[in-house]
């Protein structure tokens, strides 16, 4: 490959049609080279060429982001298929595009922009700068944006959205992922996250919108444009504000002698936990030292994710031993999930399980309902959850007589149901899926990692005075409405086809077009696939939640009560299981219920898995 002097592909070649011989490949590298300004992301590409690494330039150019569960989330670096300063400029050209075609009052209105600590330096590229940039492309099109003036817990931008009647909003986050990725989270009007045909629509404006505009780059005008403006303290006040209305014992909260260690896990949460403790009028959480302030390395923990449970929780329970505190409150890196431990009686520390720390959700918010809104209708109540995670609200709903929705997986599906249901007249106390997302309320429409901790801490409390620990009340709650057993997992597996032939031998098991009949030794009553539109269950075997077809879903009811469900995940390279057996009120043989769902786990990868034929790999703990 020819150079100049300095280093740099000689620029004629730029604009030559033969780079690679392959006229698709070389349309996108001329496409990139032209359009990046990044240095570091033009040079990754540049290097790709000059060393003739073809493969992994189609792997980078040759495809898109496309909307999973939760936006737009790739690693960071440079092509079209990755999170970088171009893709995220041509995803807000195509979500101005779109935005301006729906909204007639797009310029009043404004846009919502916030962003979590995560960054990359190989690729210069961070969520602040992609935030700055995405408040560019609309500055530069006259649309007033909200761009927060710091990090902020990813809630906050629904809630900001609905709070400011802004048409739209995204938040710059991966979340809990690992530390090379990052993500574009788009938040409707309505302050629930995009659902179809909005994420379709998008993608096309997206696709039509390729090259950057005139003043798309220039993030200057974050510094100098009269339209932006920084709704940080209104927002965090109003939402504190708002706080107080699931806040129901706060006389009891400032009394308490219970002790809580928190840890922000290296992101955003630390300073807003802080204030919510506040408002509820408890002491301060005692914060982990090495994992309080961000950094984008993650540097004490193997994986940002808390759900991933003791030992990533290490030094959070280490420290709460020292200073003698029984409940740990982990926040994830954007402190939209919440994982809870507390340390129990034989010196050893329970990590709740999302499906479990929902039941005891699920109890306390319908308790405090019913003891401080008592002449209110009990069948205008409504709890959610989404349908892979555990039915215990719904055997809650049944004795106490609320109603309870699934939906599908992912909390944009929650969040616009909840806006159905509101816009109703309906009352919503609460919503949880079970990878340790839960929304107390309804002041925001999506999950909420801060208001979840001091609600925790506020339940706590309470039954602190009453002499029972946490995990003393959730056995209450299981002996009351049936004990709920269930267990989640995933195998890694880094090869799409491999993961669609898995699912389509289920779909074709003993013969074209036919479910399995067995799983192993046990019997299969129901067979529900959400990708194809399939339900046994139903008269016309058409499913009742809507058809997702980008992704693999598959439900199994057994004749023994469980129900086992696999799934792609929308935001990693995982198929997830999940299974549960559910007892009625008064069955209490635990060990015999864990002992049949551990035989059917072990029956469900063997059989319909087969992880060492279809090399998965298992997941480490």
């Amino acid at each position: 490959m020819a150079e100049n002097a300095d280093g740099d592909l000689n620029s004629n070649l730029l604009h030559a049609p033969y780079l690679t011989g392959d006229p698709q490949l070389d349309t996108a590298i001329g496409q990139w080279l032209r359009w990046d300004k990044n240095p570091k992301t033009k040079e990754q590409i540049e290097n790709l060429l000059r060393n003739g690494m073809n493969k992994e330039l189609r792997d980078r150019l040759c495809c898109r982001m496309t909307f999973g569960t939760a936006g737009l989330r790739s690693a960071m670096g440079a092509g079209f298929c990755y999170i970088n300063d171009l893709t995220v400029i041509q995803s807000t050209q195509g979500m101005y595009k779109y935005l301006e075609r729906c909204f007639s009052d797009f310029k009043q209105r404004g846009f919502v922009v916030g962003y979590d600590t995560r960054g990359q330096v190989t690729s210069s590229c961070s969520s602040q700068r992609l935030a700055k940039l995405t408040a560019a492309v609309l500055l530069a099109k006259d649309v007033p944006v909200y761009l927060f003036s710091r990090y902020v817990p990813t809630p906050f931008v629904p809630y900001a959205v609905q709070e400011l009647k802004a048409v739209a909003g995204v938040m710059i986050t991966a979340s809990h992922n690992r530390k090379e990725d990052n993500g574009y989270k788009v938040y409707w009007e309505t302050g629930a996250q995009i659902t179809s045909p909005h994420d379709k629509e998008i993608l096309k404006c997206i696709e039509e919108c390729v090259e950057p505009w005139n003043g798309s780059w220039n993030d200057n005008l974050v510094d100098t444009s009269p339209l932006k403006k920084d709704p940080l303290q209104d927002i965090c006040k109003r939402y504190m504000e708002d706080l107080k209305k699931i806040c129901f014992h706060r006389d009891l909260n400032s009394k308490t002698t219970l002790k809580f260690v928190h840890t922000s896990f290296h992101g955003v949460g630390h300073d807003y936990v802080q204030l919510a403790f506040q408002v509820f009028g408890f002491k301060p959480p005692i914060p982990v030292p090495e994992q309080k302030d961000p950094d984008p390395e993650f540097s004490t923990v193997k994986c940002p994710n808390p759900e991933e449970g003791e030992s990533v929780l290490e030094l959070s329970l280490r420290l709460a031993e020292k200073e003698n505190a029984r409940i740990v409150l982990a926040t994830d890196p954007d402190a939209d999930r919440l994982a809870v431990a507390e340390l129990q009686a034989n010196g050893h520390w329970k990590v709740f399980t999302g499906n479990e720390l929902a039941a005891l959700f699920g109890w306390w918010l319908f308790d405090c309902w019913k003891e401080h809104k008592s002449n209110a209708d009990v069948k205008n109540v409504y709890m959610l959850a989404t349908t892979v995670s555990s039915k215990i609200l719904k055997a809650i709903a049944l004795k106490e007589g609320f109603h309870f929705e699934e939906t599908l997986p992912g909390f944009k599906w929650i969040g616009s149901r909840i806006k159905d249901l509101l816009g109703h007249g309906k009352e919503v106390l609460f919503a949880f899926e079970e990878s340790i997302g839960f929304l107390c309320g309804t002041s925001v429409l999506d999950k909420d990692g801060v208001s979840a901790a001091v609600v925790v801490a506020e339940m706590a409390s309470f039954l602190e005075t009453r002499k029972v620990t946490l995990t003393e009340q959730l056995s209450k709650v299981y002996e009351k409405y049936g004990y709920h057993i269930s267990k989640t997992s995933y195998f890694l597996c880094y090869d799409p086809p491999t993961i669609k032939t898995i699912f389509e031998r289920l779909r074709n098991f003993e013969s074209p077009k036919e479910y399995p009949k067995f799983c192993g030794a046990f019997a299969i009553l129901h067979v529900r696939d959400i990708t194809t539109g399939y339900d046994s269950s139903q008269p016309n075997k058409k499913s009742v939640l809507p058809v997702s077809k980008n992704s693999q879903m598959i439900t199994f009811t057994f004749q023994n009560g469980c129900v086992a469900t696999l799934r792609t995940s929308g935001t990693e390279p995982k198929i997830k299981y999940y299974a549960e057996m559910c007892a009625s009120p008064g069955q209490s043989d635990t060990a015999l219920l864990e002992e049949e769902l551990k035989k059917l786990i072990d029956a469900l990868i063997e059989n319909f898995l087969e992880p060492s034929k279809n090399g998965l790999i298992w997941r480490s703990v």
